[in-house]
Parts: structure tokens; sequence; C-alpha cells
């Protein structure tokens, strides 16, 4: 009886610490998944992301100028073939527009319009596809000139309502492909060839993956084969070619120095991409550590307490006000998830809206984050990097002061220094200097200010904006990497504080329910 009785009150002590068992493992297996999410999953993707970034075209390096298409493509090219029927009509379609071409009324319009084409291509294949010109005799001109076999040029107010400039589509270059565009031209033209064949040639390696972009080059050359200005040329590209870009090739072809600026502006958009690599480096690391915080601790609040609350209840204890606390949350998040999910989502949505639409909120959020310490330093450095090292380009290549601030002011998203680029010009019309504007401003550092002073004073701005960016680029990358060594053990000490109040909390309650055994 006594060795029953004994059995039965072990029985009964092991099924009461059933639950601190529970917790234990629970809190082995807890930790090991925390040092997981929050130390070796962050990095891979940390580091995948940074290898994508790092990523450039591996077609060309340095002067390397040909881009030669690999066996396995020529391998796959096609044979098209096509019916005597489709021919006939085909050539059909030719002869009338032979015979409308040798009108003599044919005149050409005052501004382009979109035509639409049928054309065999030099591969064989037979397209319909929209182009932009003055005339229907210049579009075939140029057509054949791209090894076009054409059939037909027609075009209606509806097709110029739908494809016209107005309406079209208007691509924008990445930074990756218009350093390869600008080192690819400057060698052809090196070379000896002409502008516009390099362009032709360029339009051809570009446009095969992307319709609107080859579309936008075949544009370009069309351009300058009618006699355009390549400035001009690019202008009417829309929102393609940065107005940097642009201004640069305008002041070029006045001084005759394309080729130069060409390969000043491939150099100066390869430190640009840097400079902007590095930012989303130092963002991207803190990012996904936020992200899996914010997960975990939510995982632990609606999956985990609740398996608690069950005990708790059945013990009859007194539940501690922080206990309560994390229980009271918990039955929070899991009653409202929804709602508290759709509510972030559509914030987020209106202050997107907000800050892109509305100068005063944007200014507003701009200010806030340049004031955040370290945060800031990464911000202003990196604008005025961007700043300077674009002014220098701009002066070097004698572009006028005002329009300088006016493509400075263009470049930047930023309102706070979009407001010191209006004030330069204001200082300038009056005929102030330049470090007016800069003197004494919360967005400008002291080093960059004298700077600024000093090459005004000799006489030497343009190189003088050129040191102020390699300086600051240098600060950049140096705060840029002291972030990402610090940042590292803010989160886990954080980490550190919220899991561990959170596991207190469901701990303090099973000491209780020890000391009622």
């Amino acid at each position: 009886m006594v060795e029953e009785k004994a059995s039965n009150e072990n029985i009964k002590i092991n099924w009461l610490l059933f639950p601190f068992q529970n917790v234990y493992y629970i809190f082995l297996n807890f930790i090991s998944g925390v040092l997981f999410v929050f130390f070796r999953l962050p990095k891979m993707i940390f580091n995948l992301i940074s290898f994508r970034l790092d990523k450039t075209y591996r077609n060309f390096s340095g002067n390397n100028t040909n881009m030669v298409p690999s066996r396995a493509a020529n391998s796959r090219e096609k044979t098209y073939k096509y019916n005597s029927t489709t021919i006939a009509k085909l050539e059909k379609e030719r002869e009338a527009l032979i015979k409308e071409l040798q009108d003599p009324n044919i005149g050409r319009n005052k501004e382009a319009v979109a035509y639409v084409y049928k054309a065999k291509t030099p591969e064989g294949k037979i397209i319909t596809d929209t182009i932009s010109g003055f005339s229907k005799a210049e579009v075939n001109t140029f057509l054949i000139n791209e090894g076009y076999e054409v059939y037909s040029i027609k075009t209606s107010k509806s097709v110029n309502f739908l494809f016209g400039n107005s309406t079209a589509f208007q691509p924008k270059m990445s930074v990756k492909d218009l350093i390869f565009w600008l080192t690819q031209l400057s060698t052809y033209l090196k070379a000896g060839i002409t502008l516009a064949e390099s362009v032709r040639i360029l339009s051809k390696q570009m446009g095969k993956k992307n319709r609107h972009k080859l579309k936008a080059l075949q544009a370009l050359s069309y351009e300058l084969t009618i006699g355009e200005s390549f400035s001009t040329a690019m202008e009417k590209q829309g929102k393609m070619f940065p107005s940097l870009l642009i201004n640069m090739v305008r002041a070029a072809e006045a001084t005759g120095t394309l080729i130069e600026t060409l390969d000043d502006m491939a150099n100066y958009y390869t430190e640009i991409d840097k400079t902007k690599k590095q930012m989303i480096s130092a963002m991207t690391y803190p990012s996904i550590i936020t992200v899996f915080a914010l997960a975990v601790v939510v995982f632990i609040i609606i999956f985990v307490i609740p398996q608690f609350v069950g005990i708790y209840e059945a013990s009859n204890i007194e539940i501690p006000g922080i206990t309560q606390f994390i229980i009271d949350v918990s039955n929070f998040l899991i009653n409202n998830g929804v709602f508290i999910i759709l509510g972030v989502i559509v914030t987020v949505i209106f202050l997107v809206i907000l800050y892109k639409n509305i100068q005063p909120v944007r200014l507003f959020f701009q200010n806030l984050i340049m004031r955040i310490p370290v945060v800031g330093k990464i911000v202003i450095y990196n604008e005025i990097t961007i700043f300077t090292k674009t002014f220098a380009s701009l002066l070097k290549n004698n572009v006028f002061i005002t329009n300088s601030m006016e493509i400075l002011s263009k470049i930047t998203s930023n309102e706070v220094y979009k407001a010191i680029m209006a004030n330069t010009i204001d200082n300038i019309v009056r005929g102030n200097k330049i470090s007016e504007s800069f003197k004494n401003h919360w967005a400008i550092p002291d080093v960059a200010y004298y700077m600024i002073v000093t090459g005004e004073s000799t006489g030497e701005l343009a190189e003088m904006m050129q040191k102020v960016s390699e300086y600051y680029q240098d600060m950049h990358r140096n705060i840029v990497g002291n972030l990402k060594n610090f940042i590292e053990p803010i989160m886990i000490s954080s980490l550190a504080l919220i899991v561990g109040g959170i596991l207190l909390a469901v701990i303090v309650p099973m000491f209780q329910m020890y000391n009622a055994i």
C-alpha cells in the first residue's frame, strides 16, 4: 500500500511537472529556431541580394567591345515559311505601297505621326509593328536600311491616337543598360563607325528582349537618319534618357567632344550606381532582420501563448499583470488580425500615394529621415556625393550654372536639396555667389560648404566638386560599413528584450503552479 501510494504521488508530481517539461523543450526549440531565423537565414537572403546588386553585364569588361552570340543561340535560329497565297497577298500590298510612294503629291508632316507597317525581317519573319515618322517615304527608307522588306505602311487618326508620341509608352533605360549603351557607343565611335550606324547596331543588341526599348532605340536611330541632332533625338524619346545625359551630349555637340563625354558619363553612371547599391545594401540587412523579428514575435503571441492559457485556467492560479497583458495582446491579434493587416496595407498605400503626389508630405518624411542619427548621415552623404559628382561633370562640359542647377533639381528626388537648387538659381540671378545658398544649411556638411567657397575663390569649382564627391563617397562607404557592423548587436539586444519579456511572462505563472504543488 505504501509503495502504491508513493507511486501515485510520483505520477501526480510528474503530471504536474509535465507543463514545465513542455516549456523546457519549447524553449530549446525556440532558441534554435531564433538562432536560425535571425542570424543564418537573414544573412543568406542578404548575401543573395548583395550578389544580385553586384551583378553587372558579363558580355564586356573594360574596352571589350563585341557581343558575340553563343553557338546555342545560332543553333536555335528559326526558318520561316509562308504559303503561296500569303506571299501573293503581300506582293500586292508592296506593289500598292510602291505606287503610292511614287506619287509626287505626297508631302511631309510637320510633326511625327504613328504608322503601322507590315514587313519581313532580315530573319525572314513577317511582322506587323508601329513606328513614328514624318512621312511614309522616310519610314520606308529607314526600314529598308534596317534590312526589312516592306509591304505596307499605313496611318490613321485612331492609329496615331493609340501609338503616337503623346500616348505611347515611354520606357526608361535602367542605369545598368545606360552604362552598357554609353560604353559600347563610345567604342563604336572610336572604331570609326558613324553615330547613326552605331545606334542602329546597339538597338538590335539591346532590344531583343524588350520590345518597348527596341521601339525607342529604333526611333532614336530614325531621328538620326533624317538628320536630327543626337541630343534632340534623345530628348524626343521621352523619359528613356535622363535629362543630365541629354544636356551633356548637347554641350559635347557644341564643343566636338562627344566621345570623351560618353566615356565620362559612363564612368559617372558607374559611380552613381555603386553609390546607390551601397545605400540599398545598408538598408537591406536591418530591413530583413526587422521583418523576421516582427514575424517571430507575432507567431509567438498568436500560436504559442494560447497553448499556455488553457494550462493557467486549469490550474486556477492568479495570473500576473505582465502575463495578462501578453494574453490580452494575443487575443486582440487573433480576433482582429485580418482587420489589422488590411489597415496596415491601406495605410501604407495611402502614405505612398501622399508621398508621391504631395510635396509637403514628401518634404516632411524626408526631413524626418534625414534627422535620424546615423541613417540621416547616410542619406545626406549619398545626396552630397551625387550632387557634387553631377555638378562637377556639368561644369567640366561647360554647361551654364543656371542650367546645371535646373538639371540637378530634376536628378534628385529630395525636396530639401530641390529647395537649395531653387535658392541657388535665385542667388545667381541676383548676382550672389553659389555658396550663399549652402551657408549654414543643416543638410550641407561644413566640409562641403568650405570646399565650395574655396572652389569659387580659386576658379577651380569643378575640381573642388570632384574632390568633395570623392570625399563624401568614402564617408558614405565607411558609415555604411559601420552600420552593418553595429546593426547586428543592436538587433540581438532588442530581440533578447522582447523575447525575454514574453518568456518571462509565460514562465512566472509556472512557478506559482510549482509552489502550489
